[in-house]
């Protein structure tokens, strides 16, 4: 029987690092891959390379093939530039759900399958599953719920997921580094990267004014009640829920509550004014079934670290979706994905819109 072969997106991690290793000794005949998705442009030229170097170490010491293909373009166009405008529009975007999208799980996996490979491995921590009654695939959260990445994965179809694998889903984290530390990978205590790989230092408005060659001006501060309170420095450094950088001085914590473009305003208010209870979502993509028809009940997070909520999803307009949280919630934010569950089951993701 010919072993099944497998392209590793190796990132220089130790999670990939030890899905290549797992794959390996599943019988998979494997070749690594890393995608240089940074030019100089982005400012994060040294990163990309010491990723590289890492990702090629740990495949030279698995004694399989390693290629590097250059996504800068396909990147820049899918995800960095949509960032910007998303920005520009006062949204507040989740570019990593982006890119696993329309460059980990699209980009290279048509480099995958071009290549005569079976599947697209990468070190996620998420669980795939096929319903043999209906035929497709779903998605559950890994079994270290705490390293759990089912949210960023939420966009994801099922060409995509039935061509791909996650080895990590039944391991902890824990178990993955004890893993990379007998195999000797110098990955094995490697931190997790915690940043937007394209912004390493973490301030997207400098990158943004950098990238652009724009300038973005100062404008007014505004109370809730639409009085000038101060003036900020320029719309696009301020997120929903942003209380420290403000330089206003009002007698008590004032938070960014909402932005307008056109008008270049921010305003600002108490914090009992972040909490609301109902978002619309457009965008959808459903795993267990194409259209969501009636409502039903689910457990939803509006973003990364938000804690999932009981909520209600309603169907609406032109396939978008409004979702109910029982409760207020905090800072839902315009650009980020929401996505629901049933247990440990991702039923799917939306892209929110507005806040009602």
């Amino acid at each position: 029987m010919t072993p099944h072969n497998a392209l590793i997106a190796m990132s220089g991690g130790v999670d990939s690092s030890v899905a290549a290793y797992l794959m390996m000794q599943a019988g998979y005949q494997c070749r690594g891959a890393i995608m240089q998705l940074c030019d100089e442009s982005l400012l994060a030229d040294h990163y990309s390379r010491q990723s590289v170097r890492d990702a090629e170490a740990v495949a030279f010491r698995l004694r399989i093939p390693f290629y590097c293909f250059d996504g800068a373009d396909a990147f820049k166009a899918a995800v960095v530039d949509q960032f910007i405008s998303d920005y520009e529009e006062g949204l507040t975007p989740n570019p990593c759900i982006r890119c696993n999208k329309h460059i980990k799980f699209s980009y290279l996996l048509d480099k995958a399958l071009d290549m005569g490979c079976d599947v697209l491995v990468t070190g996620h921590y998420a669980r795939i599953r096929r319903d043999e009654k209906t035929g497709r695939y779903l998605l559950y959260k890994a079994a270290d719920e705490a390293k759990d990445q089912t949210y960023f994965l939420a966009s994801l179809d099922q060409h995509q997921l039935s061509c791909v694998q996650f080895p990590l889903g039944e391991l902890t984290k824990e178990q993955v580094r004890q893993i990379a530390t007998e195999q000797g990978f110098l990955t094995a205590r490697k931190k997790d990267s915690q940043d937007i790989c394209f912004i390493p230092d973490g301030d997207y408005a400098a990158f943004i004014r950098r990238y652009t060659g724009k300038d973005y001006p100062a404008g007014d501060f505004l109370d809730l009640e639409g009085n000038v309170v101060g003036k900020h420095a320029g719309a696009i450094r301020y997120t929903l829920g942003q209380r420290k950088g403000l330089g206003l001085a009002m007698g008590a914590p004032v938070y960014v509550c909402s932005k307008d473009m056109e008008k270049n305003t921010v305003t600002v208010g108490p914090e009992e004014a972040l909490y609301s209870t109902t978002l619309l979502a457009d965008n959808w993509n459903w795993l267990p079934f194409e259209t969501l028809t009636e409502p039903i009940r689910v457990m939803a997070k509006a973003r990364y670290r938000h804690i999932p909520q009981p909520a209600t999803v309603y169907p609406a307009e032109n396939g978008s979706a409004r979702v109910a949280f029982d409760t207020p919630q905090r800072a839902i934010t315009p650009g980020q994905t929401v996505a629901v569950y049933w247990d440990d089951q991702l039923l799917g993701g939306g892209i929110i819109r507005s806040v009602e």
